[in-house]
């Protein structure tokens, strides 16, 4: 691991952690099962779990890291091992840009969870964005083996894909404070969301 990977890992991804967990713990159901797609480390679940002691975590991840925070299963990254409403809640943090089509793993989150999708993921939305995401995507990801295909989406394509996955917006938050100054400033800046989704019901 090089210095700035060292930085990225122990400055930038705790604080990342903390903000992010803040956020989304109050989403989440009261004394909810929740399903963390694409797991990573845990530490996204283990610090809601902080927040929330009412809620319990089960991770799947393609490639489980050792020493997990959660309980992990391994998945293909497109089918998830769980019959239709097993899960009160599932969880996806930056993982559908990771895909080559998003729509199937965003679908399979949906009929494993009973009430809500709590989505994390970047917008490619203003200057350089596309080019701002790549670097962080390979600061943050490259040394895991994890897949960069660097399919970043505008907000119209991700309107228009939870249109295609039957889900609508319950609540939206832009999380403008993730990285410490002045980092955030280049890599903050409108290049993140946190949304609510829930299941479009039946006509």
């Amino acid at each position: 691991m090089n210095w700035l990977e060292r930085f990225h890992s122990t400055r930038v991804h705790t604080r990342r952690v903390r903000i992010l967990a803040a956020a989304a713990a109050p989403l989440l159901p009261a004394n909810a099962r929740v399903l963390d797609v694409g797991c990573g480390d845990g530490r996204v679940a283990a610090e809601i779990g902080r927040h929330r002691a009412d809620v319990s975590f089960v991770g799947v991840e393609v490639a489980p890291r050792a020493g997990c925070l959660i309980p992990v299963t391994p998945f293909d990254g497109n089918h998830l091992p769980f019959p239709d409403g097993s899960f009160d809640a599932t969880v996806i943090v930056d993982v559908l840009h990771h895909t080559e089509d998003p729509a199937p793993l965003l679908r399979e989150a949906a009929r494993v969870s009973r009430d809500a999708v709590l989505l994390k993921d970047h917008l490619r939305e203003g200057c350089c964005a596309q080019a701002t995401l790549r670097f962080m995507d390979e600061l943050g990801n490259r040394r895991h083996g994890v897949p960069l295909p660097n399919r970043y989406l505008s907000a119209k394509e991700w309107a228009r894909l939870f249109a295609d996955c039957s889900l609508v917006t319950v609540s939206s938050d832009p999380l403008r404070s993730l990285y410490p100054f002045p980092a955030n400033l280049i890599f903050g800046r409108g290049l993140h969301f946190l949304v609510r989704l829930k299941k479009r019901p039946a006509a």
